[in-house]
């Protein structure tokens, strides 16, 4: 098994207040991360349904909450922080396969157990469902199941670039599209993403190479590279201003 500290977690379920107006003081109402989550679908007529089976769940920074090979009870929506998602080799080694940041489902490619495990690199907040009331839920609302599909999809369109990532891109290029696929989360589904921007990366530079496939050096040479052809800026700590996105696009795409 890995070396995932144990999955504990707080919760705080939602309180929901009616009114002669209706739901008030609505937590999903006003989520912030709603309009880019699967949660979108849900008419806000609707919306009190779908609190009735949601936890808010807190993990701190390194915990575990996702076992792999534990059952598959709950789905997670990640509504802040940042989770790094892994495989485990049965010697405790790990490997890094994914990153996720609010508006991310987690759960949904699945059977009786997780295939992956989640851990917290900041300060995470999820909703956490569990299968049956979710399932119960779908029965309700086609359109929530629908958007859960495409989620699925989108999961395998984003396992195929990995493998594509991980098979033929250069350093460079693997690093260019990591900084590109991190600006574009958050979005909304289609909007392009802006021409720069501030970027907060709380991962460490260890588990981005892990990611990439690269070394610590080989990833710290790639920025320092990247600055001084214009394209970023390396602040403190997390901190990375994106200088040129047309010029990190044309990188990752191989056309440099």
């Amino acid at each position: 098994m890995s070396d995932m500290p144990s999955c504990q977690f707080e919760s705080r379920p939602r309180r929901i207040v009616i009114g002669s107006g209706g739901v008030q003081a609505d937590f999903c109402a006003s989520c912030s991360v709603r309009p880019t989550s699967v949660c979108s679908v849900i008419e806000p007529s609707d919306i009190s349904r779908l609190a009735e089976v949601a936890v808010e769940t807190i993990i701190s920074p390194g915990r575990g909450f996702i076992e792999e090979g534990a059952p598959a009870t709950d789905f997670f929506n990640v509504t802040s922080g940042t989770v790094k998602l892994f495989k485990a080799l049965p010697d405790g080694r790990r490997q890094i396969t994914g990153f996720a940041a609010p508006g991310h489902f987690l759960g949904l490619a699945v059977s009786d157990s997780y295939a992956f495990g989640a851990e917290a690199i900041d300060t995470v907040r999820v909703c956490r469902f569990s299968r049956e009331k979710m399932g119960e839920l779908l029965d309700d609302f086609p359109k929530l199941e629908r958007r859960l599909l495409e989620e699925a999809s989108n999961e395998l369109v984003a396992a195929q670039n990995q493998m594509l990532l991980l098979g033929r891109k250069t350093a460079r290029e693997r690093v260019a599209s990591f900084l590109l696929d991190q600006m574009q989360a958050g979005l909304l589904p289609g909007q392009p993403p802006p021409s720069g921007g501030r970027l907060h990366l709380p991962m460490t530079r260890g588990d981005i190479a892990d990611y990439l496939g690269l070394t610590i050096e080989t990833v710290s040479r790639t920025l320092s590279w990247m600055r001084a052809q214009g394209m970023i800026e390396v602040g403190k700590g997390y901190a990375i201003t994106i200088v040129s996105t047309p010029k990190l696009e044309v990188l990752a795409a191989g056309n440099s």
